[in-house]
């Protein structure tokens, strides 16, 4: 364990970030896997923004790297058009 001020503090700052970053990333998987399961071309339509969205707003936060955000969506979205 550490002993100094300072290195006390920056791990209670990490394990506190890792724990916000982990939900989010979290929960941008489940919308990511929720939407692959649709069969309906409609409320594709309608989640495919929502999921773009979150996962813009994760590699704009650096939880995720911008390159593995931009593959999501060009698969999702090859995804949603191929149900319509």
């Amino acid at each position: 364990m550490a002993n100094h001020q300072s290195s006390i503090k920056r791990i209670r700052q990490t394990h506190k970030k890792s724990i916000h970053n982990k939900y989010y990333h979290k929960t941008a998987r489940n919308a990511v896997r929720a939407l692959r399961l649709v069969k309906d071309a409609a409320s594709a339509a309608t989640q495919l923004p929502l999921v773009a969205s979150a996962l813009d707003k994760l590699a704009k936060r650096n939880i995720i790297h911008k390159n593995k955000a931009s593959n999501l969506k060009s698969s999702l979205t090859k995804y949603v058009n191929s149900l319509k």
